[in-house]
């Protein structure tokens, strides 16, 4: 189902569009190292261990997930569908789980927040500490649940595929609604080398909401995140679309699971396709993973249906690799139950 999916999108979308979606930055040795580290687990399954029916129900900063898979956040969902992400919201929330809103959506957070169900907003903290602050409080205002803060990006990756097609902003009509200042222009986002800590701390001061830091590599960075006060960790290379030559996520997971050592959830993005894959990060310490190309295929393919089909496929998968692994749970899941290849 999956490859057909992909099949359909492809067949869809203008090859610049598909393009963007689908690339990486450089030579795109991180984009396919997520995967391929996939493809090196192997599960080590228990028998005999009585599952019975699975439960995957999961709560995560307080909302209550269908299953520990949540919507990553991916740019410009209008170049995939017309409905952009409302189809996505509507999509996610009938499978019960969470979309991760970009900040660069084509969408307003409010009619996004109207359209579905639970949403959390990734953020690039700009430069403009005014600006930053009135996107914070819109968001607030439309319901979210959770910030999202990118912390990988202090410069644009160089992304090939977008040079060569020499696609470098929105066709006429689209806009990243999300960046509408007071007067109604439309900013560009600004990638920011001078970011630190300090910022976070700055970020925490104007926000009641939970913050969750989205790039996070390496373990001694994972520390930091705890001594800071954040809520969350997302253990991510940007689908390979920044640093390219990083580490595999899934590589990078079990050291910053270390790291936290339980004190904050702990998330994994890049390369997640199958159940076997989700079965793998959680026993390996995720508390849930993010699923980003895949639903943009579906939205390709078929709109706010095509996600929820693509989300409700992915849940049962899991739900037919937990009992194969012998667990009832995803709090069951043991690192003894993975080994690489």
């Amino acid at each position: 189902m999956l490859a057909e999916l992909r099949a359909r999108a492809r067949d869809r979308l203008e090859p610049a569009h598909w393009d963007f979606f689908e690339g990486g930055a450089g030579d795109e040795r991180t984009l396919r190292g997520n995967e391929a580290a996939f493809e090196r687990i192997r599960l080590v399954p228990r028998v005999l261990r009585a599952t019975g029916p699975r439960d995957l129900r999961t709560t995560l900063l307080g909302t209550g997930l269908a299953a520990p898979v949540l919507v990553a956040p991916t740019a410009f969902h209008r170049l995939a569908h017309p409905d952009g992400e409302l189809a996505t919201a509507r999509g996610a929330a009938e499978a019960g789980t969470v979309l991760v809103v970009s900040m660069a959506a084509t969408a307003p957070v409010e009619a996004i927040a109207a359209a579905g169900g639970p949403w959390w907003f990734q953020l690039y903290l700009q430069p403009d500490r005014e600006f930053t602050a009135a996107l914070v409080r819109r968001v607030e205002a439309a319901d979210c649940r959770a910030l999202v803060v990118s912390a990988d990006s202090p410069v644009f990756g160089r992304r090939e595929r977008d040079h060569r097609h020499g696609f470098h902003d929105l066709p006429p009509g689209l806009a990243c609604e999300n960046l509408r200042d007071a007067t109604g222009a439309v900013r560009t986002i600004a990638m920011d080398a001078t970011l630190g800590w300090d910022d976070i701390a700055w970020l925490r001061g104007i926000t009641g909401l939970p913050i969750v830091l989205k790039g996070v590599l390496h373990p001694a960075d994972a520390g930091l995140a705890v001594e800071h006060g954040v809520a969350g960790l997302v253990v991510s290379n940007h689908g390979g679309r920044q640093l390219d030559g990083a580490i595999a996520s899934i590589e990078a997971l079990p050291a910053v699971v270390q790291a936290v050592g339980g004190r904050l959830p702990v998330l994994v993005d890049g390369g997640v396709r199958r159940g076997a894959d989700v079965v793998a990060a959680l026993a390996l310490g995720a508390d849930a993973v993010l699923v980003g190309r895949p639903v943009l295929w579906g939205l390709a393919a078929g709109g706010a249906q095509g996600v929820q089909t693509l989300l409700s496929h992915l849940f049962e998968d899991v739900d037919r690799v937990l009992a194969l692994v012998g667990a009832r749970t995803p709090g069951e899941l043991t690192p003894d139950l993975v080994a690489a290849r």
